[in-house]
């Protein structure tokens, strides 16, 4: 299947639609600003409150007749712009392929290694998000503001907490489990300094020793690295860019003095992070610029905070729960294995975190509403800094393709380090309301992941959807998920080359990714809740029909507490929703007859822990029959804090080959 990388199959049409949009353009944007400027945000509104001069007021009252001036002298332009671009949406191509084609671009990433199928396996990990990139005049009404700013900001984000050190800590001892603080300085890494790979042990001689496999621009091939693979445990393929602490338990787990100033010296001594160079001026305008340097949502800290940087795995016996560091173990946002959090879900067999990072090493992203052209092309620019291929402007407009008029495409971007094989992209039919004016639907991809020694391709398959999202269109959205497994399913068959008896590709995994607008815990949603879907595809946040685990959370925020200053950074989010009462304060829960609609500061006990619309979906049927897949972890995230209304989600899943086992 040959991967579009130009809306249009010939330069022709593609002048031809430029100059069409050239002549809608300005009716557009102005059309924005005006509805606009009569839709503030919270943030503006508490902006607003302190200016006892009403100058928002008198800017409106002066604007507004200049607006509508122009928008009226621009229409004619639009119309005849609009007549020249609804036919040639019928030769539009449904999709972007975009591949980097410098590498050198790609500073935030780590060369991947080709994946042979040998040793225990290789982990892959997932990440979705809804990053609301709407026109700015309807993102408003969910109370976020200044797209094109905003598309850019997320973009950053997301491939500084991609790119940072994977860090593990190893405890060897059973009874020595703390960790000296001071450890923690010897963690930080900039993102983009020089090509070669460094190891940060110095002056941690009893306690700690510590490997940074892997810069951000250059493959791992240091000796030192290859030397200490044995000691801390043999990794699992694939795993790049990881920091490997290991706690030998001598001296009680503690550093001198002159230990502690050599740590400390050894972190610093590798330079200063490399500065941001682009888009400050345009990025302070959105609510965030206020965080201070060192803040991990911090565009220009390239160093990680000790909140989500930390997993701590302990081996070799029992520990003693009376000797682990309860400070530390609440600070570093530990995930569920260890310690207290273990005893609640002894039962799991996986991670599970409220991270205030994306994951390192994050392999696939699909993303929902880019709606903004504009904006999508800034967010792909940012990707394009540690994702080398990107699939984007996705669906359909006009009248074709569907059978009602798109004025805007699917919203659906995908982004992987991995090489895209094929992609097709299906238009849900039966959008209702303001939905059927936008063309949702599924993207479906197929990606190459590695080959084994037989020159047999691994791959793996991605689908990426957005559903209805209005309340009550429950059937919708079931027709839509029998429509979207039936097209995966005709998608796997024709992009498949393998037979049983000759099997050309190995398939290691199919995850579907996306806002699914619906929860497992509404009683409206029940009949979403009982779809087929579940039945192949497991879901590792739910239990059954209707019930959760207990450490899943809602990934839908309420919009009007955005810019609260308890939430409106990647840490305070983080905090406050690990607390049940922060959940209800700053979460929307499952609708009830029995409560209101207000969310704000509610104290009643209420069913699971918020709205979880965003879903992570995996699946072991259609794999190969001799690989095993499980997932390793499960992340609710909120480096995205301030920028849009929903919660990220991210998902690892280990491949496991099982050529090591007995």
């Amino acid at each position: 299947m040959v991967l579009y990388t130009s809306p249009f199959p010939n330069s022709f049409l593609s002048v031809l639609h430029s100059f069409s949009w050239g002549l809608i353009f300005p009716c557009y944007w102005l059309a924005d600003r005006l509805v606009a400027s009569f839709v503030p945000t919270t943030y503006e509104k508490r902006q607003r409150a302190d200016d006892p001069c009403y100058f928002h007021a008198l800017c409106i009252i002066i604007t507004t007749p200049i607006y509508l001036a122009l928008l009226v002298a621009s229409l004619p332009f639009a119309l005849i712009g609009f007549l020249l671009w609804s036919p040639l949406q019928s030769a539009r191509r449904p999709y972007i392929y975009s591949r980097l084609e410098d590498k050198n671009h790609a500073n935030g990433a780590t060369l991947l290694t080709e994946w042979k199928a040998a040793g225990n396996g290789k982990s892959f990990c997932f990440g979705s998000a809804n990053v609301c990139l709407l026109p700015d005049s309807l993102a408003r009404f969910n109370n976020v503001f200044n797209t094109q700013a905003r598309a850019k900001e997320i973009g950053r984000r997301i491939r500084n907490g991609a790119s940072r050190p994977q860090i593990k800590i190893y405890i060897d001892s059973p009874t020595n489990t703390s960790i000296s603080a001071a450890s923690f300085s010897s963690l930080v890494s900039p993102q983009g300094g020089d090509n070669t790979n460094r190891t940060v042990n110095a002056g941690i001689k009893r306690t700690t020793s510590m490997e940074y496999k892997g810069d951000n621009s250059g493959s791992n091939n240091s000796e030192e690295c290859r030397e200490d693979k044995g000691v801390a445990g043999e990794p699992n393929e694939g795993e790049e860019n990881t920091c490997i602490v290991r706690i030998n338990g001598e001296d009680n787990g503690h550093m001198s003095d002159t230990e502690t100033d050599a740590v400390n010296g050894q972190a610093h001594a590798s330079g200063p992070a490399e500065p941001s160079l682009e888009g400050d001026a345009e990025i302070s305008k959105t609510p965030n610029h206020k965080q201070k340097e060192g803040d991990s949502g911090s565009l220009d800290s390239y160093s990680a905070s000790r909140e989500s940087l930390v997993k701590v795995r302990v081996g070799d016996g029992t520990v003693d729960q009376s000797t682990v560091n309860n400070k530390l173990l609440y600070k570093a946002s530990i995930m569920k294995k260890t310690s207290v959090r273990k005893k609640k879900h002894t039962d799991e067999t996986f991670d599970h975190e409220i991270s205030a990072f994306f994951p390192a090493n994050l392999d696939f992203l699909c993303l929902q509403e880019v709606f903004d052209k504009r904006a999508a092309e800034k967010l792909k620019e940012q990707l394009h800094h540690y994702f080398e291929y990107i699939v984007y402007d996705v669906g359909v407009y006009s009248c074709h393709g569907c059978c009602s008029f798109k004025f805007v495409n699917s919203g659906l971007l995908f982004a992987s380090r991995y090489p895209v094989m094929d992609a097709a992209y299906h238009c849900y039919p039966n959008g209702r309301g303001m939905d059927s004016l936008a063309s949702k639907g599924a993207l479906f991809l197929k990606v190459q992941v590695g080959s084994t020694p037989q020159d047999q391709r691994i791959v793996g398959y991605i689908s990426c959807t957005h559903l209805q999202a209005i309340a009550g269109d429950t059937t919708v959205r079931c027709e839509q998920l029998d429509m979207l497994q039936d097209w995966l399913s005709e998608f796997r068959k024709s992009t498949s080359s393998s037979s049983t008896a000759n099997p050309e590709e190995l398939v290691a995994f199919d995850v579907i990714c996306g806002d699914l607008n619906f929860d497992n815990c509404s009683s409206e949603d029940k009949l979403e809740q009982q779809h087929s879907l579940f039945t192949h595809y497991k879901d590792p946040c739910r239990i059954g029909p209707g019930e959760d685990k207990p450490w899943a959370i809602g990934t839908l925020l309420d919009p009007e507490g955005l810019y609260d200053e308890e939430v409106c950074t990647p840490d305070n989010l983080q905090k406050v929703l690990e607390s049940e009462e922060g959940r209800k304060g700053y979460l929307v829960y499952p609708t009830s007859k029995n409560h209101s609609s207000s969310q704000k500061g509610r104290k009643a006990s209420l069913k699971g822990n918020g709205r979880r619309i965003d879903y992570m979906l995996y699946t072991e049927e259609g794999l190969y029959l001799e690989w095993k897949v499980e997932v390793e972890e499960f992340s609710f995230i909120t480096q995205l804090a301030g920028l849009t209304d929903h919660l990220p989600v991210a998902m690892r899943l280990m491949v496991s080959t099982g050529e090591d086992d007995p």
